[in-house]
């Protein structure tokens, strides 16, 4: 599957909640009007060293055999560089989704947050990426869709047939509202609610046959803060024989530090 829990990490991740054991709780708003916020930016920092550090949990296997792991992540705003002509910032994480350490690269402007992908990346994300995440300002409610890309290298040979397989693959973004959340970070109010939704049909090459994929991810951004916790579902049909596999993947933020912008 793509990495999705880097696609949403701005400040600082890109499913169903998973409680750990102090079990945090997610309070939501009644109904809202829709609502435009401004300086939307203020949910999203990136200025130079700063750090947050997540909390992790991921259980993965077909349903007869969980297996259940915690971990921990952190995050780090580590520089810039230049991707396509166009400068990006560097966010680098020790651990994302329990996957060692990477960078993931952004570009944030005044009409919202493009993802560039991360080192190192699937040949998927290499093919789909950049794509945008975010727009500003932020509505609520609002959605786009981000990619559509048809009959691209999976790059993986699922089907043991010496050939990659094909797949299709879609993906939205949609802003939901706004809740107050609990984390071992603290309590934090009007955090903003996101999800971003990846759909994929694999092509087998061997069997011609397709099988199906899904990966949600629903995200808490606070102003001033950044990402405070993720929750990340990924499912995978059956091949021939084997069962199918889902993967959840939750961080929770434990501490942050964020730096002040330097004046200009």
């Amino acid at each position: 599957m793509v990495k999705r829990t880097c696609d949403m990490r701005m400040g600082l991740t890109v499913g169903l909640c998973l409680l750990l054991g102090l079990h945090p709780c997610s309070v939501a708003f009644s109904a809202e009007e829709p609502v435009t916020i401004s300086k939307s930016e203020e949910y999203f920092p990136d200025t130079l060293g700063s750090r947050w550090t997540y909390r992790g949990q991921i259980s993965e296997g077909p349903l007869q055999s969980i297996e259940l792991k915690f971990f921990t992540n952190v995050s780090t705003v580590s520089g810039t560089k230049t991707m396509n002509g166009v400068t990006v910032t560097v966010f680098h994480d020790t651990n994302p989704g329990d996957h060692g350490p990477s960078d993931s690269f952004y570009r944030r402007d005044a009409v919202g947050i493009v993802y560039y992908g991360s080192d190192p990346g699937t040949p998927l994300e290499k093919q789909i990426t950049p794509y945008q995440i975010f727009r500003f300002p932020l509505r609520i409610p609002s959605s786009f869709q981000q990619f559509d890309r048809m009959g691209v290298d999976f790059g993986s040979d699922m089907d043991r047939d010496q050939t990659d397989e094909k797949v299709d693959t879609q993906g939205w973004s949609k802003v939901i509202g706004r809740e107050t959340i609990t984390v071992p970070a603290g309590t934090f109010q009007d955090a903003v609610k996101v999800e971003a939704r990846m759909n994929m049909k694999i092509h087998l090459s061997g069997s011609r046959h397709t099988v199906s994929g899904i990966d949600v991810m629903t995200a808490w951004f606070a102003k001033g803060v950044g990402l405070v916790k993720y929750s990340e579902r990924q499912e995978l049909s059956a091949i021939k024989e084997d069962r199918g596999v889902i993967t959840e993947i939750t961080e929770e933020l434990e501490d942050y530090d964020i730096k002040a912008a330097k004046p200009h």
